[in-house]
């Protein structure tokens, strides 16, 4: 498919500290394509600059093959902004609103007013249109912020954060709309967010920016297929380094290691031989979490080892971004 978007080497400096390093990535036309990064990682910065917001230091990007640096005005019209920040005026309706983005967008007449009426059936807020932004709840003021980056009719949307501060019913709503504005018009849409299980289920690619560095791209399934087979995590009576050495070594297995005690005695209470019989969770990371079950399971019946509990943890999205970065998204 062809690229709508082309992000080439862009940096971003301010005086010495390069917030943006010369990230490089493509978005094709049709797509939903995530955008993660921890906080401070440069992902908001790269948006700014694509949008126009602010010229990169150095590097461009091109949307539809237009060149945002050579034809500014062109590429704003092409796409649409919905930031993470109510971008609303409150003591105004909904409507209005819409019509005053729309004007600055250069609509006027029968098409302002036909779109402002497409994005309000869009967002489902045609029959609270006329109330005042400031009487809505949380995730109408959402919907609303969303209807606004809409309303122009571009083809690239970004969304930076959409769900932030929503109700589950709101929440669902916009995840709705996401893929139906991507199902039934084509819209490509780049979605930043901080809730993993979003990005799992609406985008088909996803770049990784840490330190103001692509660390990756691909799709979300070869981004975990990267990690190997997942995580086990067994409860047994007690776990020394003979053990998890022993576990270490099977087949399928990459390590094995003291993850925590069941229950963490108190010091004042509790005897060593006590002590010493607590369970204890080892977790073992696979290469194939199937396979590597059988052979701990054996293991363990031929050392006469009680098996007490078991957890299977495959791998996911937050799995490969703690690997990759080692922080959690929200640090």
């Amino acid at each position: 498919m062809p690229h709508i978007l082309e992000v080439e080497n862009m940096v971003k400096k301010y005086g010495e500290f390069e917030a943006v390093k010369g990230v490089s990535f493509d978005v094709e036309e049709g797509e939903v394509f995530g955008l993660l990064g921890p906080n401070g990682a440069g992902k908001t910065t790269t948006i700014s600059m694509i949008t126009g917001l602010f010229p990169p230091t150095s590097g461009t990007a091109r949307i539809d093959g237009h060149d945002i640096l050579k034809e500014p005005l062109l590429v704003k019209q092409m796409n649409g902004l919905v930031p993470q920040d109510l971008a609303l005026y409150p003591t105004l309706s909904a409507r209005a609103n819409l019509q005053f983005f729309g004007r600055v967008y250069g609509l006027s007449g029968k098409k302002l007013k036909e779109n402002v009426e497409d994005v309000l059936r869009v967002v489902s807020l045609t029959e609270r249109a006329d109330q005042t932004i400031e009487k809505y709840s949380g995730g109408m003021k959402r919907r609303v912020n969303i209807a606004a980056g809409l309303v122009h009719q571009p083809r690239l949307l970004f969304l930076d954060e959409p769900t932030v501060g929503v109700d589950p019913q709101s929440r669902n709503h916009i995840f709705e709309s996401v893929q139906r504005l991507n199902r039934e018009r084509g819209m490509t849409i780049i979605y930043t967010s901080h809730y993993m299980e979003e990005v799992e289920l609406l985008c088909n690619r996803v770049a990784i920016i840490d330190q103001g560095k692509l660390i990756a791209l691909d799709t979300i399934k070869n981004l975990v297929a990267m990690l190997g087979g997942g995580v086990l995590r067994i409860g047994v009576r007690h776990a020394d380094d003979h053990l998890l050495a022993a576990l270490s070594q099977l087949p399928s297995v990459k390590n094995a290691s003291l993850l925590q005690s069941v229950a963490q005695p108190n010091p004042e209470v509790q005897t060593p031989d006590l002590l010493h019989t607590l369970p204890a969770v080892i977790k073992i990371e696979t290469q194939n979490s199937q396979q590597a079950l059988i052979h701990v399971i054996n293991y363990l019946e031929d050392q006469n080892i009680a098996l007490l509990s078991l957890d299977i943890l495959e791998n996911n999205l937050e799995s490969v971004f703690l690997h990759l970065t080692g922080k959690q998204l929200r640090e």
